[in-house]
């Protein structure tokens, strides 16, 4: 069962990063600080009995209330995933469809990328003021859709100014009904398939398109990458190599505080592993899209 008052948080984990899951929702634990439940809703990209046992036991039951769906329950069958050239899993498209599984009548939902930490109370994210806006999110390190290295390459046939604020999707903070009525999954999608020669982070691209000024700013410590040193950051974000890998390339510090938190799961023992799996996953990966590609 679901309160109508709890704080509704959305992520999406195939079995590789099963791991982060629990860290995150530990933090999360640890950091909020008001009477409101959590109802975490995990969208099962194929991870395995036992690491879903280990996500059980790493948060309180009376805090934390845990809802599963596989990937069947959340895409709907007459959706197309965008077969984009990126390294990326198709896992990283699950986040446009967090409505397939919310309860009925859900107004707000956060969604989380599992490769985060919550140092600050969730609450405090969950009643940000979107002022109309059908999402709010923080600033990608690229900042506008005319940036150079990131953005939206073709911004200027879509008719977007360059100065148009750009946000990393991995933290949005959703009005679910503005978000239905606007019919915003399918013109992400449709988005990100007319677009193809253009797509560079495949799901976040078509994001920014859509929702190109409808969206609303929230501080930056709310989605801190783990490359920027800031003071008490709200959330920090492992949006490049995760921690768990010897080759973590952002600062050691965070790398510390993420560990700090994954010693208070089943996986307290884990010691940072090889980055040549990290390799390995994004070559099957795109070998994966190409498989989909010829099948279709």
């Amino acid at each position: 069962m679901t309160s109508p008052d709890s704080i509704k948080i959305v992520v999406a984990s195939n079995n590789h990063y099963a791991l982060l899951i629990a860290a995150l929702i530990k933090s999360i634990e640890l950091n909020h600080k008001t009477p409101e439940k959590i109802d975490l809703y995990i969208i099962d990209d194929g991870i395995s009995s036992s690491s879903r046992d280990k996500i059980r036991a790493s948060a309180s039951p009376e805090m934390v209330t845990m809802h599963w769906f596989k990937t069947r329950d959340a895409v709907p069958t007459d959706i197309v995933i965008p077969n984009d050239k990126s390294a990326f899993p198709i896992t990283t498209y699950l986040r446009l469809f967090a409505p397939q599984i919310l309860p009925k009548g859900t107004k707000r939902y956060i969604y989380l990328d599992v490769d985060m930490i919550v140092l600050e109370d969730i609450s405090k994210l969950w009643n940000s003021d979107l002022k109309g806006n059908i999402i709010a999110g923080v600033q990608d390190l690229c900042e506008t859709a005319g940036s150079e290295w990131g953005g939206i390459p073709n911004y200027k046939e879509l008719g977007i100014a360059p100065e148009t604020l750009y946000f990393n999707a991995g933290m949005m903070v959703v009005d679910q009904e503005k978000w239905v009525e606007a019919n915003i999954t399918n013109r992400v999608i449709q988005a990100i398939q007319d677009n193809m020669k253009s797509v560079n982070f495949p799901d976040q691209y078509g994001l920014n398109v859509v929702l190109a000024n409808k969206w609303q700013p929230l501080d930056k410590r709310w989605n801190n990458f783990a490359i920027v040193d800031v003071d008490q950051p709200f959330l920090i974000h492992y949006l490049d190599i995760k921690p768990f890998f010897k080759t973590y390339n952002g600062l050691p510090k965070y790398q510390e505080v993420f560990y700090k938190y994954l010693r208070l799961t089943p996986w307290k023992d884990h010691q940072p592993i090889s980055g040549n799996i990290r390799t390995a996953k994004k070559v099957i990966s795109k070998l994966k899209k190409i498989f989909i590609s010829l099948t279709r």
